[in-house]
């Protein structure tokens, strides 16, 4: 079966209140995400590129999107298959590389660290690779997802 599924974004440019884009230097690279029915999301370019370091980029979004959609989809599989996970993190890293003005990210690699309450650690292991199969993010990224799971038992 065949589904689409439509999101929206409103992205607001909010350093406009400082003034116009009259340099390259001189315009605030502030801007706000607002989805429907959420809290407002406060963004800015990397300071690399003159950005806010206080606030979210989008290299950094785009990260944490892999990031979580690998775990969202890795708890699905284990709650599917009865493996209790008790505790997950990710210390994801991500590498973008830039030339001539222009960039892209050219590897992700996610790390999780999960714990689980059951003997099957083989099993949970192998589900990591899964769940980077049904990732929605990463099947629609050009670069190389890496995972590196480790899998221990509580």
């Amino acid at each position: 079966m065949h589904r689409q599924h439509l999101y929206r974004a409103n992205v607001v440019w909010s350093g406009a209140s400082h003034g116009p884009t009259k340099t390259y230097a001189g315009y605030s690279r502030d801007y706000t995400i607002v989805l429907d029915g959420k809290a407002a999301l406060e963004g800015s370019a990397d300071p690399v590129f003159r950005g806010d370091a206080s606030r979210y980029n989008p290299e950094e979004l785009l990260l944490a999107s892999l990031a979580a959609c690998h775990m969202l989809a890795y708890l699905a599989l284990c709650a599917r298959e009865r493996i209790p996970v008790v505790s997950y993190s990710d210390d994801a890293t991500g590498t973008m590389s830039e030339s001539a003005g222009a960039g892209r990210f050219i590897l992700v690699r996610l790390a999780p660290q999960v714990v689980v309450d059951d003997a099957r650690l083989d099993r949970a292991l192998a589900l990591h690779g899964v769940a980077r199969d049904e990732c929605f993010i990463a099947n629609s990224v050009n670069f190389p997802v890496e995972h590196a799971p480790t899998v221990t038992r509580s």
